[in-house]
């Protein structure tokens, strides 16, 4: 297993990852992926990795901003994604444990995640990362005609803003 800073020749790849969590309809409410230009603008230009698996991409991780205030320069949302063939393999863990390293190394103080409520895997890793439940928001929004909870949930750093 190999982490390494996406590039744009990634993409391909980490779309059709996307489009698997996609599927599961426990993942986003987006529906469809979004182009490159768009991916690209949306998450930060650093702390954004895919992890390779016998020379194939089998997850990615990157964060977004929450915020566009200054006092939130040190917050963050997590986005990870594990194939569909890669799931329950610890890949997320150390992709996870990655990010989280990348975070701090660049300020970052808190990273959040907003989760499906039935999504216990993600909610499991995330618990196994350090991460705790501050709170759900119910039937925050629906898709495809279903409301959906997102359990909110945060990693305070231990080492940044202490």
């Amino acid at each position: 297993m190999k982490i390494i800073d996406i590039q744009e020749k990634h993409y391909p790849s980490i779309s059709n990852i996307y489009l698997e969590g996609i599927s599961t309809g426990n993942a986003t409410f987006q529906t469809t992926a979004p182009s490159w230009e768009e991916w690209h603008q949306t998450h930060l230009q650093h702390s954004r990795f895919v992890v390779i698996v016998n020379n194939e991409i089998a997850g990615w991780a990157a964060l977004s901003a929450v915020s566009s205030r200054c006092v939130y320069a040190g917050v963050a949302e997590v986005s990870i994604y594990i194939g569909e063939q890669f799931r329950s393999q610890n890949i997320g863990y150390n992709l996870l444990l990655h990010l989280i390293k990348s975070s701090e190394e660049n300020g970052f103080w808190t990273l959040q995640s907003g989760i499906f409520s039935e999504n216990l895997a993600s909610i499991k890793l995330h618990k196994k990362c350090d991460f705790r439940m501050i709170g759900c928001r119910e039937k925050i929004g629906k898709l495809n005609g279903v409301w959906k909870d997102n359990v909110i949930m945060e990693r305070r750093s231990k080492t940044i803003g202490i």
